[in-house]
């Protein structure tokens, strides 16, 4: 981490991905008028203006969450009970009345204290509805204090959790923020507008809800065509003019869906008109971050990353298969959904569903869509479509829909009913690999490579299996991933490039060279954020002028983020990376003005300092961050490493020593902490702690580098070849190691 240090650590930059999770800011300015786009909306026409051609549809989505999704508060919209009625949980007690007719929440804001909040717009109606509150700097906040439209009750959506006022998962603070978080998925046309300089927004929008100009595109041109003398005399245009038209296939429906039915980071406000989703945003693979290790959902995940892993998807299956995209609802009840593809007489029977007929337990969707509850009570399926498979539980521990039910028995019993039913085979899954190769421990490699090789598994899965490939710094890693960058799917090509950060620059410069002029956006992101490590002479000549280009690309992406407390620190490590250390520290600053807990941010701070030589301000801010997680063993590493710089060896051994005690994974902890200890002639305690980190990381070349020379200098020949024919076996053509292959005859 420390440029001066021969104890040397790489920076664990984070990636170019913002997920729809919530985090945003709080701040007092001047006050910002909120209103509804003008000028700029000229080619979004209204919901009025598809009504009368389109009466059956327009009635439909009247009664949709599309037209609900955020409206003014009114005694139609307005679901919540607003007479003067109190609720008190977790320490905050909150009233909730009307003035006229206005709506008010009386509740705590920022400053600990209780204060009036207008009710601005409602946001849904069902199972849940919330409402915004907007402040001075054009901010607009939603309250964790949401009605249960079922139970007719005010409730936390979070119950348990006592978020101080000035923390940034407070509702005022930017976990709730509905220009970042929400409001894209919430009304038409959306603009952010978003001020850097004054951390201030002017956001704006066509239309208030989601209508139809947001999945059909903006209607002008088609209203235009339609009344106009051509189409009246006959004149025919395919798709009429509009985004979504009829008969649409199926990735054009599922790329309007996406963006909000998925899990994603949108790119930058200013939209490419493409059928590549991954030109406009970057959704989430169903990595072990907000995912099961066998890819079932598991944090608040939503729904396409989801199908992209099932069957459904892989038969040309879309989203208007099952729903009414006007009404939202599903075209036809209970079993009758599956049934229009899956033979009723095979599969809505009890001899497949065990169950009796009927009851919720033989509904295909508890058994091939386990549900999870969100945001309190939402209740949301699994759209990955799967097979019950308790056996995998039983090995692995991930969760299966008959566990859901049957609590009281064990994942063995559940397992052994599935093969009395079915017999004790099980047709293959992706997850068998998936998840073994998410461990990312020795025998990961040979599980992610036969996800890449299987020309059955889901793209989607490929793409995580790549991802995962990163974190195992082999030759034969890097091989396969470098394989995957000519790949048809840009999401494949994209993490490619991300899992080659891994590596020295040597290995990728010029494969990657070609990805910077990509036709996706997304990928042109990447292999520029991969050659901002590259010396500028050290450019290939015949790629500069396309990485000047992706790096404007990059910079205007991650500046569009500053809003989101981890958009500044995603800025602050690109500077970082090009070594523009004032502008780094600015805007990690920035972020953790936003969040003070983002103990990632303080780590890469303190990193920029040390880089300018100001060490002790480098260790200010790990001390700041070992308050907020003292278990964390990152932080003692680098606080080693520190140490070491400043020549503070007894402090370094000791911050060695905890990073050891709290079971670091990091190679590079022992290595360094091995190395430490040799110098200062404990070679049995370097030989222990080397070992330990072989045990750990069984494919780290370096670990066994250092530990024959721990042997060489105690004249332990014998366990030294031992150390040098393992490390020769790992990687045999390194020009590092080959002096010390001579010395040992091999």
């Amino acid at each position: 981490m420390y440029k001066k240090s021969a104890l040397l650590v790489m920076l664990f930059i984070a990636l170019l991905v913002i997920f729809r999770v919530f985090i945003v800011d709080r701040c007092t300015s001047k006050d910002v008028t909120y209103s509804a786009m003008e000028s700029q909306s000229v080619a979004y026409v209204g919901d009025q203006s598809c009504k009368k051609c389109h009466a059956l549809e327009f009635k439909e989505w009247k009664q949709s969450h599309h037209y609900m999704s955020m409206l003014p508060p009114d005694a139609s919209t307005v679901k919540g009970d607003f007479n003067n009625i109190t609720l008190t949980a977790d320490g905050v007690t909150s009233r909730f009345y009307k003035k006229g007719t206005k709506y008010f929440i009386n509740t705590e804001g920022d400053d600990g204290k209780n204060h009036d909040f207008e009710v601005k717009y409602i946001f849904g109606f069902t199972p849940l509805q919330q409402y915004l509150v907007q402040f001075p700097d054009g901010r607009m906040q939603v309250p964790r204090l949401s009605w249960d439209v079922n139970k007719k009750k005010w409730f936390n959506q979070y119950a348990g959790q006592k978020i101080p006022s000035h923390d940034w998962l407070h509702w005022t603070g930017n976990a709730q923020n509905w220009n970042t978080m929400c409001a894209t998925c919430h009304s038409t046309n959306l603009r952010k507008n978003y001020d850097i300089k004054t951390d201030r927004y002017k956001t704006s929008y066509s239309i208030i809800n989601v209508s139809c100009e947001s999945c059909h595109g903006a209607g002008k041109q088609h209203v235009d065509f339609i009344i106009g003398k051509d189409y009246k005399s006959g004149e025919k245009v395919a798709g009429s003019f509009m985004k979504l038209a009829k008969n649409s296939k199926q990735i054009e429906e599922l790329n309007a869906c996406a963006p909000c039915h998925a899990r994603i980071s949108e790119i930058s406000g200013s939209h490419i008109a493409s059928k590549e989703i991954m030109d406009n945003y970057i959704p989430q693979i169903p990595d072990t971050e907000f995912y099961h290790a066998d890819g079932q959902v598991n944090d608040e995940d939503y729904i396409y990353t989801s199908f992209l892993q099932s069957r459904m998807f892989h038969k040309g299956v879309t989203c208007s298969t099952c729903h009414n995209p006007h009404s939202v609802k599903l075209k036809r009840i209970g079993n009758q959904t599956c049934t229009l593809c899956h033979i009723p007489t095979k599969y809505d029977v009890p001899s497949h569903t065990f169950h009796k007929k009927g009851t919720p337990a033989a509904e295909c969707k508890n058994c091939h869509m386990s549900g999870k509850l969100y945001m309190g009570n939402d209740l949301r399926h699994d759209h990955s479509f799967r097979v019950p498979r308790p056996d995998l539980s039983v090995k692995y521990g991930t969760p299966n829909a008959c566990s859901t039910c049957h609590k009281d028995k064990s994942e063995k019993v559940l397992a052994d009913a599935i093969i009395k039913w079915y017999g004790p085979n099980r047709k293959y899954h992706f997850a068998e690999d998936l998840i073994p190769g998410s461990r990312l421990d020795a025998k990961s490699e040979n599980h992610l490579t036969r996800l890449i090789d299987n020309q059955f598994v889901p793209k989607i899965i490929k793409a995580t299996a790549t991802f995962y490939l990163g974190s195992i710094q082999t030759q034969t890693s890097l091989n396969t991933i470098i394989a995957r960058l000519p790949s048809k799917e840009a999401q494949i090509r994209y993490r490619a490039l991300r899992s080659l950060a891994s590596f020295p620059s040597e290995n990728w410069i010029q494969p990657v060279g070609p990805l910077l002029s990509d036709k996706v956006r997304a990928v042109r992101l990447a292999a520029a954020d991969l050659y901002i490590t590259i010396p500028k002479d050290q450019v290939p000549s015949q790629y500069r002028q396309a990485f000047r280009s992706a790096q404007i690309e990059l910079e205007k992406s991650l500046r569009y983020q500053t809003d989101f407390s981890t958009g500044n620190v995603m800025l602050a490590d690109y500077y970082l990376k090009l070594k523009d250390y004032d502008n780094a520290q600015k805007f990690y600053l920035r972020g953790l003005k936003k969040d003070s807990n983002m103990n990632y941010a303080l780590l890469n701070l303190s990193a920029a300092y040390n880089s300018q030589g100001k060490n002790a301000q480098a260790l200010q801010a790990l001390e700041m961050a070992l308050k907020n997680d003292s278990k964390n063993e990152r932080i003692y590493y680098n606080m080693a490493l520190l140490y070491h710089e400043i020549n503070n060896i007894p402090a370094a051994k000791k911050s060695f020593a905890k990073a050891v005690e709290l079971k670091s994974t990091n190679p590079r902890l022992y290595y360094n902490y091995g190395l430490l200890l040799s110098q200062d002639k404990k070679f049995g305690e370097a030989a222990e702690i080397l070992m330990k980190g072989i045990q750990i990381n069984p494919s780290n070349s370096d670990l066994y580098y250092a530990l024959s020379f721990v042997y060489i200098q105690t004249n332990n020949r014998t366990k030294g070849l031992q150390t040098v024919l393992r490390l020769k076996q790992l990687d045999p053509t390194n020009p590092n190691y080959q002096q010390l292959y001579k010395n040992f005859g091999l």
